[in-house]
């Protein structure tokens, strides 16, 4: 059974969805410090990526990991929005959810940080 939410097939579909990605991306940038923080990075550490003398799998690799951050704080960002939607109340479960989000970031941030160490030590 298909989701009465589902409107679109085909290209028209694929149109709508990025659509839908970029208000997202604009959503995070303009409400997100920590999104904003992270782009900063990104911007500094993937011209750092092209410019260093190491092999193209490195290279990607770099690269990848700086965008993993970005994925992470969007999908954190989305976890959040969706808690505080449901309710501003404390409750155990949002915090467990809101503080594993978090967990996932830093983890995702050490994961950058070992990385870059690993490649360029």
């Amino acid at each position: 059974m298909s989701s009465p939410f589902k409107g679109q097939t085909g290209l028209k579909r694929i149109f709508n969805a990025a659509g839908y990605s970029f208000d997202g991306l604009r959503a995070a940038f303009a409400g997100e410090a920590a999104f904003r923080q992270l782009v900063l990075l990104n911007v500094v550490l993937i011209p750092v990526a092209l410019w260093l003398d190491v092999s193209r799998a490195e290279r990607a690799i770099l690269i990848a990991v700086c965008l993993l951050g970005l994925i992470v704080e969007l999908l954190n960002s989305a976890i959040e929005a969706a808690i505080d939607r449901i309710s501003l109340d404390r409750h155990p479960l949002s915090k467990n959810a809101k503080d594993m989000g978090s967990a996932a970031q830093f983890v995702a941030l050490s994961m950058v940080a070992v990385i870059w160490a690993v490649i360029l030590l």
